[in-house]
């Protein structure tokens, strides 16, 4: 229920053009005063993080922040607070290790077949919890040819299938640009997939028309992650945005961040994923806080988001659970964690503990040999599809 203070007035018709949401974005802490009340941290924060990281909003999502509670979740990934000052000596300015694994400027070549295509810089939200804060803000965006140079890479590399586009947020580019980028992966043979992650059907959801979907629609195989973080995010707006997305083909998926004070109840995240399924997202991944300057604050240890998990299972459907994941810091990769529900194993039984506590055994076959005798025939001379390759077939950055 939507407290009385926050109830949102109809978007006039040059509010719901994305262009006019982008050119009016809220920045400073004056633009923020006027439209809620700012606590003295708040306005604390605002003289102490400038320099540190932006702070920007689209008026669409700023006009849903709670304008008296300073606990509102949009309030909360979007106003500073002091605290974003006390940088940890385990905080990281690169959490995920992506410096190290540049194969082109625009290129991330971190795992064997799909590599991050970084087209863009800019964003139309400044998250506080944002991993990539030391690239994004529109100071130093890609070049042209910076991102011809990444097509070159991934068209002679083909052991590339996944290219992923972010940023900042692709979904930021003109059609015309993001459809010349888009059909440039399309035509290479070994680009199966396409990703797109972008926050705006959250933050600037009229950004989602009819012309974008058709330039999506063109380039299947291609999916989207987006970013909502609390149900609150789910709006009238956001829903027609998915699901002209959902009607053009475009699989949607949510990664969604664990964070503290904000979305970390069972009650928050139960109504986040059950809304995202409703209008046709599936939650994908909910990430344990990444290791980035300024953001210990808003992280939750780890016992408490596998308990989080565990008090999801059995009272959401199973299309409702996400993968609960840690991206391991330095760039090691994403690592699925969970409470464990193997109590005891051996050879003849499994003894399994379900979401009720209850415990029931579980008959091991007598046949312990998975083995796949046609693998031999169908897979015949293709190259195993590991790591066992040189490194150098990766890209200069190994």
């Amino acid at each position: 229920m939507i407290p009385q203070d926050v109830v949102k007035l109809p978007i006039a018709k040059h509010e719901s053009d994305w262009r006019w949401q982008l050119k009016n974005m809220l920045r400073s802490e004056q633009d923020f005063a006027s439209l809620i009340n700012l606590t003295d941290r708040e306005r604390e924060a605002f003289q102490k993080t400038q320099g540190l990281f932006r702070t920007g909003a689209t008026p669409y999502y700023a006009g849903l922040m709670d304008k008296s509670n300073p606990h509102c979740p949009i309030r909360r990934q979007t106003i500073p607070l002091p605290e974003e000052c006390n940088t940890k000596s385990y905080e990281w300015n690169d959490p995920l290790g992506e410096e190290p694994r540049r194969a082109a400027s625009s290129v991330v070549h971190k795992y064997p077949d799909r590599v991050l295509f970084l087209v863009v810089d800019r964003c139309a939200i400044y998250c506080r919890h944002c991993n990539r804060r030391r690239l994004v803000g529109g100071d130093a965006p890609p070049t042209r040819d910076e991102v011809e140079q990444g097509l070159e890479y991934i068209r002679r590399h083909g052991r590339i299938r996944d290219v992923l586009l972010s940023g900042g947020d692709p979904l930021l580019l003109s059609n015309k640009r993001l459809a010349y980028i888009i059909g440039e992966l399309r035509k290479i043979n070994h680009v199966e997939i396409i990703r797109i992650g972008t926050r705006l059907p959250v933050v600037c959801p009229m950004r989602i028309d009819e012309e974008l979907c058709s330039i999506l629609k063109e380039n299947h195989p291609l999916y989207i992650n987006t970013h909502f973080n609390h149900v609150k995010e789910i709006t009238e707006e956001t829903k027609r945005a998915c699901n002209m997305l959902a009607d053009a083909g475009v699989p949607l998926g949510n990664q969604t961040v664990l964070l503290r004070g904000i979305n970390s109840s069972v009650q928050s995240l139960r109504a986040l994923f059950r809304g995202l399924l409703a209008m046709r997202v599936k939650p994908y991944y909910l990430f344990q806080g990444d290791t980035v300057v300024g953001t210990d604050h808003l992280r939750t240890n780890v016992e408490t988001a596998i308990d989080l998990m565990a008090g999801l299972r059995g009272y959401v459907t199973g299309m409702a659970m996400p993968h609960l994941a840690i991206d391991i810091p330095g760039g090691m990769g994403k690592v699925p964690i969970m409470k464990q529900y193997i109590v005891e194993q051996n050879e003849r039984e499994v003894v399994l503990q379900n979401y009720r506590g209850v415990t029931v055994s579980y008959p091991q076959p007598e046949l312990a040999d998975a083995t796949v005798p046609y693998d031999a025939v169908y897979f015949a001379g293709q190259p195993a599809d590991d790591d066992s390759v040189p490194a150098s077939d990766f890209g200069d950055a190994y």
